[in-house]
């Protein structure tokens, strides 16, 4: 099923939905992407429709044509240089990458071509990411006056805080090995086998229980927030809840007989 979001003339993202993963695509090929108002508009709408659909275990997000995103589209914002307009498109931004944190689906990004500045961000944001072995990452806004600060919030999560503050420094790109060495992607595949290495991560999600995903999902970004002490509270209390729902007590219950886990969703 393909299902565009944004206007008739000129769909900004399309849905696939096959074998419980819905696929996100940016399109704007020719613009490579570039993250414009409409464009973050369509993807907003495009993860709240997600987030309600039962039948979507797990998200991928993808770009059209040569390159996954090259952040913002810079032509807009200085066509429309006012603190309404640019305070606006950026609290919509964030409001985007806040909402794939919180979908109760893992997202996985697949990273093709460049990926900069706000869509160095997005892949970051993503839970998950899958590079082809010829993408580049960089939080290139320095290079023309413009400090990543939006995009330097997951970065700085996901990688280490020196190689953070190189990246968002310098703004120097870095290829798919060096990602995968620094963390900002799990895993790097040859291009043509792009499409197969996310699907098999995607795959071995949707084989999970629903809801033991969406909780634990859930957890993990709270617990991240918290000190340690307030952050094992959580955790003893989260695992709880799970052992003593169905789906702990069939999957402890399989292993124990020796069988596959009949999971009740």
């Amino acid at each position: 099923m393909n299902a565009p979001l944004g206007t008739s003339e000129q769909p900004l993202v399309l849905r696939e939905d096959a074998g419980g993963v819905a696929t996100l695509t940016l399109n704007r090929p020719a613009q490579f992407n570039a993250i414009n108002g409409a464009l973050l508009d369509a993807l907003q709408a495009a993860l709240d429709d997600v987030a309600a659909d039962a039948s979507a275990r797990v998200v991928v997000l993808a770009g059209a044509g040569r390159a996954f995103c090259p952040g913002h589209d810079l032509k807009e914002m200085l066509a429309h240089s006012n603190e309404a307009f640019i305070g606006d498109l950026f609290r919509r931004c964030c409001g985007v990458m806040l909402t794939i944190e919180r979908l109760p689906q893992p997202v996985i990004a697949r990273v093709h071509g460049i990926a900069t500045a706000a869509g160095c961000q997005l892949v970051a944001a993503c839970d998950l990411a899958v590079a082809a072995a010829d993408a580049r990452f960089a939080t290139s806004g320095i290079n023309f006056g413009l400090f990543c600060a939006t995009p330097g919030v997951p970065v700085s999560r996901n990688v280490s805080r020196k190689r953070a503050f190189e990246m968002l420094m310098t703004g120097e790109f870095i290829d798919a090995p060096t990602a995968l060495a620094w963390g900002l992607v799990n895993r790097v595949a040859a291009p043509d086998a792009l499409d197969a290495a996310t699907l098999t991560l995607a795959q071995s999600l949707v084989a999970k229980p629903r809801a033991v995903v969406a909780a634990g999902k859930r957890f993990f970004y709270d617990q991240l927030e918290r000190p340690t002490q307030a952050a094992y509270a959580m955790a003893s209390e989260s695992i709880t809840r799970n052992m003593l729902g169905p789906d702990g007590q069939e999957g402890v219950a399989a292993f124990v007989a020796k069988r596959a886990p009949r999971w009740n969703d």
